[in-house]
């Protein structure tokens, strides 16, 4: 019998080789998922990627060029062998991820005579593929040929690019989108928009979906974002800015392509999958949790400490573990000093989080602390003084967007933060690829247009429900969001989202850190069941299950913490809706008598909170709605 070998990848996979056709030429040029749903067939230079045999796109080009290498010609395909994957997390969808996939090498050379290898990986809920080249010699990377050929008339959901990842995913049916400009993107321009971010969402046939994103950032690269500057159906992987002379061995990031049933998308962990294992020795200090906020209802509120005091009382009522201190908190006033402000949040039970400006995005104009993270003396002087006090993490603001010098900062400033037990949560910055498995210390990332912007703009108020109802299927698909959701009261702006539509979205949205954005009387003054939810919301899931929706339209998210499911529904569209509801996902034979928390579509009692005697089979929303359920599934004797 042949023996079998373990081989570690970089990504900490396990490899398994053994098979007879590890190492020799794979004649059908197709390379197909483990349950076989997916497939990659190279024909020509096309490389046609499918599902239960339905075409989800085609990459109409690939490969990478650097100073000195050009003019890739093809060589042979060979399968190296099967792909396994499994490790805990900290935070996210599940507290256990595991997949498997096939991986194959498709070898091309450059006309120097080098090579250069396209390693692609097809799992069970989509392809990742990456190029590895050697034998650099103080070359810089060129230029990507990366194109994702996505046809006219198919519907997607797609982001302008901004440095920050701000913005809506308005769903269409062409690559030709005018440009929204003004701030906010609240204005539609006579432009066409050609440069778009991650996530990019398409429905190419029926019950068939692909989120097109990256993951695994390192050292020496940068991010990358999409352009369809040539052709309006050709969206090509661009690479940000990236100056860094490259020696011997290197790769790109990954490209990765979740495929499925929107269910497939929504609950996948490719992005975590294919990223490098956990880098820190000890995690057991990181604790996930929910978080009094300041900043939505008091912009300049973290200098002032008796309103800091209202934020450290509130959690201290609700149980809430954290309290952020936000901006300005170095310009406190009153003779007060940020240490007062940590030292009165510790005597009530409640862990201090701060907030730094990177000083490397919005700087001139910009609140601070500032240049306090740049210099790596200065950065380890910081946080050291951060442990030494008591803050248990730190919210880092404004970056400069996907370069090579943000990756490789941002990296510097977990590492750091890790070395100093301080948890971590990077806002102004690019959405998540993968980090957040690396280094488990980072629990939350912006990269969204979230309610922060009822502080800026009337534009949120009225596209807030179907932005909500988006999110789930395209931003939070791969990593934590720190949309910081559920307000019952309003900022500068309104809001007309329902009381029950906004506490879903502490459920629906997952976070490491979920930031409560509401005023703490508004809080306090909502039933004590309301409370009660707030205080006991975890933010730690053993699964999550999609159960129902469409984007833009309506969300049945499901998510379980031990023997408890947490279900958030909502309503995105201004009429009324009945959705149906399939527990086929949670199996048991017990029928749970669950909590609801509902709207009662009266304005002056928005509440209706009732214990069910089972299950129900549908929920009746109201125009931007929602509902929570709640229930306990006791072991069976």
């Amino acid at each position: 019998m042949m023996k079998t070998k373990i081989v570690s990848l970089l990504s900490g996979c396990l490899l398994l080789l053994g098979c007879p056709m590890c190492t020799t030429m794979v004649h059908a040029q197709k390379a197909i998922s483990p349950n076989g749903k997916i497939s990659v067939v190279k024909v020509g230079d096309e490389y046609r990627v499918k599902y239960r045999n339905k075409s989800v796109m085609n990459i109409s080009a690939v490969g990478v060029s650097t100073s000195a290498k050009e003019g890739l010609t093809y060589q042979k395909m060979t399968q190296n062998g099967k792909v396994k994957v499994g490790y805990p997390m900290v935070a996210g969808k599940r507290g256990y991820c595991s997949n498997r996939g096939n991986e194959y090498v498709y070898e091309y050379q450059y006309a120097d005579g080098s090579p250069m290898r396209l390693v692609m990986r097809v799992y069970d809920d989509g392809i990742a593929f990456r190029y590895e080249l050697s034998g650099l010699k103080d070359e810089k990377l060129k230029d990507e040929m990366t194109t994702f050929n996505i046809a006219e008339g198919v519907k997607r959901w797609m982001l302008q690019w901004s440095d920050g990842y701000e913005g809506f995913y308005p769903m269409s049916t062409t690559g030709k989108v005018k440009t929204l400009g003004g701030f906010g993107g609240s204005q539609e321009m006579e432009t066409y928009n050609t440069h778009w971010g991650y996530p990019l969402l398409i429905q190419p046939s029926d019950n068939v979906f692909a989120l097109i994103t990256e993951a695994n950032i390192e050292r020496r690269q940068s991010a990358s974002s999409l352009k369809n500057e040539k052709d309006v159906a050709g969206f090509k992987v661009c690479p940000d800015v990236n100056e860094v002379p490259l020696n011997g061995e290197w790769h790109t990031p990954w490209r990765v392509v979740i495929i499925g049933s929107l269910a497939d998308v929504v609950e996948s962990t490719l992005v975590t999958d294919v990223s490098e294992p956990n880098k820190l020795e000890d995690s057991s200090w990181i604790e996930p949790g929910v978080v009094s906020w300041v900043y939505w209802a008091y912009n300049h509120g973290s200098n002032d400490f008796n309103i800091i005091k209202k934020y450290v009382d509130m959690a201290a009522t609700l149980h809430l573990p954290y309290v952020l201190i936000d901006a300005e908190w170095d310009e406190m006033k009153d003779g007060k000093t940020v240490e007062d402000a940590v030292n009165y949040a510790k005597q009530c039970g409640v862990k201090p989080m701060i907030w730094y400006n990177s000083s490397v995005g919005w700087v001139n104009g910009a609140p601070g602390p500032k240049f306090r993270l740049n210099k790596p003396e200065d950065r380890e002087k910081e946080f050291a003084w951060c442990e030494r006090i008591g803050v248990a993490g730190v919210k880092i603001d404004f970056f400069s967007g996907d370069n090579q010098v943000n990756m490789d900062y941002c990296i510097d400033l977990l590492e750091s933060a890790a070395k100093h037990h301080l948890l971590v949560n990077f806002h102004g910055a690019p959405i998540p690829r993968g980090w957040q498995r690396t280094y488990p210390n980072l629990l939350s990332t912006e990269g969204v247009y979230g309610a922060e912007w009822y502080n800026n703009v009337p534009t949120f108020t009225k596209k807030a429900a179907a932005h909500n109802a988006t999110l789930p299927f395209t931003r939070n698909v791969v990593g934590p969001m720190d949309y910081t959701p559920c307000a019952f009261s309003d900022s500068q702006h309104p809001h007309i989202t329902t009381h029950a539509h906004e506490l879903a979205l502490t459920v629906l949205f997952e976070s490491g850190l979920q930031h409560l954005a509401d005023r703490p009387e508004s809080f306090l003054a909502q039933p004590q069941a309301v409370q009660d939810f707030l205080s006991k919301l975890p933010n730690v899931w053993n699964d999550t299950k999609l159960l129902g929706g469409y984007p833009g339209e309506y969300v049945v998210m499901a998510r379980n913490k031990e023997l408890t499911w947490y279900v958030a529904i909502i309503n995105g569209t201004d009429e009324d809706k009945t959705v149906n509801l399939d527990w086929s996902k949670i199996k048991t034979s017990q029928i749970p008598h669950p909590q609801i928390f509902a709207d009662s579509g009266n304005a002056d009692m928005p509440w209706n909170i009732y214990k069910a005697s089972s299950l129900p089979s549908k929920v009746d929303l109201k125009p931007r709605g929602g509902c929570v359920i709640v229930f306990t599934l006791y072991p069976e004797r």
